[in-house]
């Protein structure tokens, strides 16, 4: 088999987030088409413009229409590379995915390395640990080192070009520059994972769209992903302990307000007032849990819907072919 043309089966997807990466994307393309075409199972390309302000558009149009393989795909404006990649598995046709970057830091030639554990059954997801120096080591080290604490994930490099089953990408909920951890919520849902070496590349044009104000919004998502993933389902487990802890610290602190007006005549305002916070603030608390609760079970209602309506649908495809 060899490169797939746009009405043909596919076995591979590889989508590509493309943002001011005119200079680039034929030298990309070209590597692409040398990497794939040989393989032995049929591959597309799917580039994504994500609001491009330079000529990608121009330039992509060009290489869509000389090369049967690849697919475009435009944003009128920047939505970031997790809206790109739900964009592109919209119209991917291969039941494997290739998150693949455009500015070339990344060979096309690596993306059979990638795939062929999925290929072989031995992993679903499969991460790319980067070789070689590159600016943003330190930064990635840490992010890579909370995650494996947080998380328990056995792979050194979650924030690289990867593979994965097309399945995968249902688990991992739609949200702004949550593709970043993909692996951990993959591992989370029961995915295998694996991990292969990848040489990153100096890049050869443009410019990197990742500074240092992306640091404090990738440490929130890590807390945020981390809590959903640790009391998401069971949000009273974390609510309503931390309400019944400070509430029992204001009955104790009330304790010790009575003790100390009525045996010793000593009246402290400010312990007043603390009990008042620690028990409004417990109340508080369990509400919040309960109300988690009843989203909680919200959304697991509806992933039962979901799943009907996919097994539904599955039938219904099965019965038309027959």
């Amino acid at each position: 088999m060899s490169l797939a043309a746009r009405n043909g089966e596919v076995d591979v997807s590889v989508l590509v987030p493309a943002k001011d990466e005119a200079e680039n994307l034929e030298e990309f393309v070209k590597q692409c088409r040398d990497a794939l075409a040989p393989l032995p199972y049929s591959c597309e390309v799917i580039i994504v413009n994500d609001g491009s302000e330079d000529s990608t558009g121009d330039v992509l149009e060009r290489l869509a229409a000389g090369n049967g393989f690849l697919q475009v795909v435009t944003h009128r404006g920047q939505r970031g590379i997790a809206d790109a990649l739900r964009s592109a598995a919209d119209v991917a046709r291969g039941r494997i995915f290739v998150f693949y970057p455009a500015d070339l830091q990344f060979l096309p030639a690596e993306i059979p390395r990638l795939v062929e554990p999925i290929q072989s059954h031995e992993a679903d997801i499969v991460t790319g640990a980067k070789q070689g120096a590159y600016d943003k080591r330190f930064v990635s080290g840490i992010y890579n080192w909370l995650c494996q604490r947080l998380f328990g994930v056995r792979v050194t490099d979650l924030n690289a070009v990867k593979a994965y089953r097309r399945e995968v990408m249902d688990a991992v909920p739609a949200r702004p520059d949550w593709h970043r951890f993909m692996v951990v919520i993959a591992a989370a849902d029961g995915f295998r994972l694996a991990e292969r070496p990848v040489t990153l590349q100096p890049r050869r044009a443009g410019k990197s769209k990742f500074g240092i104000g992306r640091i404090p919004v990738g440490v929130l998502d890590l807390v945020s992903v981390w809590f959903q993933l640790r009391f998401g389902r069971k949000p009273m487990l974390f609510f309503g302990l931390s309400g019944g802890i400070l509430f029992a610290l204001g009955f104790l602190a009330g304790v010790v307000a009575i003790i100390l007006r009525f045996g010793f005549g000593i009246g402290l305002r400010p312990l007043l007032y603390l009990v008042i916070v620690l028990v409004l603030s417990g109340i508080a608390l369990f509400g919040f849990g309960f109300v988690g609760e009843m989203v909680a079970g919200a959304r697991e209602e509806t992933r039962s819907l979901a799943r009907a309506v996919e097994r539904l649908t599955d039938h219904l495809e099965r019965g038309s072919k027959l």
